[in-house]
């Protein structure tokens, strides 16, 4: 499976890399974008089977790239990884057409659990 991790935030990107790892799901390919505007084009380029996103960053948020996603008809299994953990900011994802949401900090059981219902 080819996953895209789309943070601003390096030291994010290899925490969620390594909670993948530690989760279980080992031996898929990691790709990685710094903004939303990077991850649209590497979605394009590159086919991810699953798309990670944090909810904030510059230039375009994880909420505008699913909506960049949604309005160009693709459809990639998608999740938010993101510091806030509202129940308006889990139906907006959910409204959105998202996964899930998983809130930082989180365990590779929490992992886990997101990406067996993905996969399953």
């Amino acid at each position: 499976m080819k996953i895209l991790i789309v943070d601003d935030s390096r030291a994010m990107r290899r925490i969620v890399q390594r909670a993948i790892r530690k989760a279980g799901f080992k031996g898929n390919e990691i790709i990685e974008a710094e903004t939303g505007a990077e991850a649209l084009e590497t979605i394009q380029r590159d086919k991810p089977d699953l798309i990670l996103s944090d909810w904030h960053m510059p230039e375009m948020s994880g909420l505008a790239l699913k909506e960049a996603l949604n309005a160009r008809n693709i459809d990639v299994p998608f999740g938010f990884i993101t510091s806030e953990n509202s129940d308006q900011m889990r139906r907006t994802a959910a409204a959105a057409g998202a996964n899930f949401l998983l809130a930082k900090p989180f365990t590779p059981d929490d992992m886990a659990s997101v990406l067996e219902a993905i996969v399953a």
